[in-house]
C-alpha cells in the first residue's frame, strides 16, 4: 500500500529482476581467533592419517561378529558331543560372569565403605597439670605474696593449667603382624589415631564465661577439610594422638569433653522399634534396610508372586503402621525411626589443687594416686577396613590384569570367528541337503529368490518367477546377464552404502 495515496503500486517483473540482480551487501568473514595456528602440512597429513586410522578401526569393530552361540540343530549333524560340551561351557561362562559381577560389587562396596562392622576400643586419657598456683608459689617463695603473708590473687596473673586429651586405639590382631622392625614400624604407621575417629573436640566448660579470666566459654578442634587451604592429611592439625590446650585459672573447674564421630556413612541412633528388630542401637542406613530385608527373608515375610512384597508381621506392623509394604519404600519408612548420634560426651574436673598435682603417697587405707593421674574413658569405635589398601591396590593398578583381560578378548574374538564359520558351513550343508532331497523343486524356489533379489536391488518389477518372470537375460550368469551390466554394480554399490551407513 502507498502510505500517501492509499492505493496500491503495480510491480512489474523487470523491477523485481531489477532488485533481486542489485549487489548486496559485502560479507563480513568471522574473526579467526589469535591464538588459533594455521597447521604445517605434516600436522595435517598426520592428522589425517590419525583420521583414517580411527575410521578404520571402527569399521573393524563394526564388522566384527558377536554371534557366539552355536544352533541346537547342529546336535544332530555334528559328530560326538562337542556342541553339547560347548553349551555347558557357555553356561559356566555366563555363571563366572555373574559370579564375577558380584564380586566386583562386592569391591566397590567395600571401597566405599572405608569401615568394617568390627568395632574396636580406643581409650581416651584426659589429665591437667598446673603452674603458677598459689600454693606453687608459697613453696617457691615467688611474687604475689604481701608482707603479712597472704596472697594478692589480684596479681596472680600467671596460675594457669594445661590439659591433655590423649587417645590410643588398643592392640588389636589386625595392627600386630609378624615380620621385620622395618614392617613392624611401617603397620604401626597405619595405625589409626585419635584425630581418624573424630571430626570435632570441643571441651566445654561448666562455668559462666563471665567468671573465666579469659572469658573463654570452649575450646574446640575442627578437623581441616580438602577444601582447607594448604590441606596435608599428614600434618599434626590433621593426624595426632594428642590434645593440649593451656589457659588461666586458680580454681577447680567442671568440663565435658565432646566427641564427635566422623565416619564415611553416618550411623544414625534407632527407635526402639527398630532396634528390636535389628538387635542394635545404631546403624547407618544402608545397614538399616539390609537388616530387615534379611529379617523378611528369614521370617518368610515375601509374597510369592512379587518378592518385594513384605507381608508385616507384628513387630513390623508397629514399625511401619501398615499391614504390608513394597520393599523400595522401606528406605523413607524408616527415616522416622532414624535419629542422629549425639556427641561422645566425656566428663572431667580439671584439678589444680596440690594433692592431684603432686599426687599423694600410700596410706593405710587408700592406694597412692601419682602426680596428675588420668581419668581414662573407653569407646568403642568402628575399626578400619584391614583390606581397604589391598582392595584399593587391585582397584587402582591394572598391570596386574591387563594380560589376563587382553588374551580374554583375543579368545573371545576368535571363539565368534569360528561360531560364525559354523554358522556359514551349517548354512552350505542345509544348502546341499534340500537339493539332493528334490533338486527341481529347490532350483526353482532358489531362482525365485534371485529374482526377488532383483527386484529389491534393481527397483524393478519383476512379478517374481513362474511363467511371468523375467527372460533369460534376467536368470543368465555372467558378464553377459544382467549382473554383468554396469545398473546392476551401480545399484549393489548403492545398497552396500546404504547398509553400511545404517550400521
Amino acid at each position: 500500500m502507498d502510505a500517501a495515496r492509499g492505493h496500491k503500486r503495480k510491480i512489474s517483473f523487470a523491477d523485481l529482476e531489477a532488485t533481486f540482480r542489485r549487489p548486496g551487501p559485502p560479507l563480513q568473514h568471522a574473526p579467526q581467533p589469535q591464538q588459533q595456528q594455521q597447521m604445517t602440512p605434516q600436522q595435517a597429513e598426520q592428522y589425517r592419517q590419525d583420521h583414517m586410522r580411527r575410521v578404520e578401526g571402527a569399521r573393524r569393530q563394526a564388522r566384527k561378529p558377536t554371534d557366539r552361540e552355536i544352533p541346537e540343530e547342529l546336535s544332530d549333524v555334528v559328530v560326538g558331543d562337542g556342541v553339547e560340551q560347548y553349551r555347558k561351557l557357555r553356561d559356566v561362562e555366563r555363571r563366572l560372569d555373574a559370579t564375577m559381577m558380584r564380586k566386583r560389587l562386592d569391591l566397590t562396596d567395600n571401597m566405599q565403605r572405608q569401615y568394617t562392622r568390627r568395632e574396636g576400643v580406643l581409650r581416651v586419657w584426659i589429665s591437667n597439670t598446673a603452674d603458677g598456683q598459689p600454693w606453687q608459689a608459697a613453696e617457691e617463695g615467688s611474687v604475689g605474696f604481701g608482707e603479712d603473708g597472704t596472697f594478692d590473687f589480684g596479681e596472680n596473673s600467671q596460675a594457669t593449667f594445661r590439659v591433655k586429651v590423649e587417645g590410643r586405639l588398643l592392640p588389636d590382631a589386625t595392627f600386630e603382624k609378624d615380620g621385620t622392625d622395618e614392617e613392624k614400624k611401617e603397620d604401626k604407621s597405619r595405625r589409626p589415631r585419635l584425630s581418624h575417629f573424630f571430626k570435632s573436640i570441643v571441651t566445654r566448660f561448666d562455668r559462666n564465661p563471665a567468671l573465666q579470666p579469659d572469658g573463654y566459654s570452649a575450646i574446640e578442634w575442627q578437623k581441616p577439610t580438602h577444601t582447607t587451604p594448604n590441606y596435608d592429611p599428614n600434618s599434626s592439625e590433621v593426624s595426632f594422638d594428642t590434645l593440649e590446650f593451656e589457659r588461666k585459672s586458680d580454681e577447680n573447674i567442671n568440663v565435658t569433653v565432646e566427641l564427635t564421630r566422623d565416619v564415611k556413612t553416618e550411623r544414625f541412633k534407632l527407635s526402639p522399634l527398630l532396634a528390636e528388630i535389628l538387635d542394635t542401637e545404631e546403624e547407618d542406613l544402608p545397614g538399616v534396610v539390609s537388616g530387615i530385608w534379611e529379617y523378611c527373608r528369614v521370617m518368610g515375610l515375601q509374597e510369592d508372586d512379587d518378592r518385594r512384597s513384605i507381608v508385616c508381621d507384628e513387630p513390623l506392623r508397629r514399625l511401619f503402621q501398615k499391614d504390608t509394604i513394597y520393599f523400595p519404600y522401606v528406605p523413607d519408612a524408616v527415616k522416622p525411626h532414624l535419629h542422629h548420634l549425639d556427641p561422645i560426651k566425656l566428663p572431667y574436673t580439671i584439678r589444680v589443687d596440690k594433692s592431684y598435682i603432686n599426687g599423694t603417697p600410700a596410706t593405710d587405707t587408700e592406694p597412692a594416686i601419682a602426680p596428675s593421674a588420668p581419668t581414662v574413658y573407653d569407646i568403642r569405635v568402628p575399626l578400619p577396613n584391614p583390606v581397604y589398601a589391598e582392595l584399593a591396590k587391585f582397584n587402582h593398578t591394572k598391570e596386574s590384569h591387563t594380560k589376563d583381560l587382553q588374551t580374554i578378548v583375543r579368545t573371545d574374538d576368535d571363539l565368534a570367528l569360528l561360531v560364525q564359520k559354523i554358522h556359514n558351513t551349517n548354512a552350505k550343508r542345509k544348502f546341499y541337503e534340500n537339493l539332493g532331497k528334490d533338486p527341481a523343486s529347490f532350483v526353482k524356489r532358489w531362482f525365485s529368490s534371485q529374482q526377488r533379489d532383483q527386484e529389491v536391488i534393481l527397483a524393478e518389477n519383476m512379478r517374481g518367477g513362474g511363467d511371468d518372470g523375467p527372460g533369460e537375460f534376467h536368470s543368465r550368469g555372467g558378464t553377459e546377464g544382467l549382473w554383468g551390466t554396469k545398473q546392476a554394480h551401480e545399484s549393489v554399490g548403492l545398497w552396500l552404502a546404504r547398509n553400511t551407513k545404517a550400521h
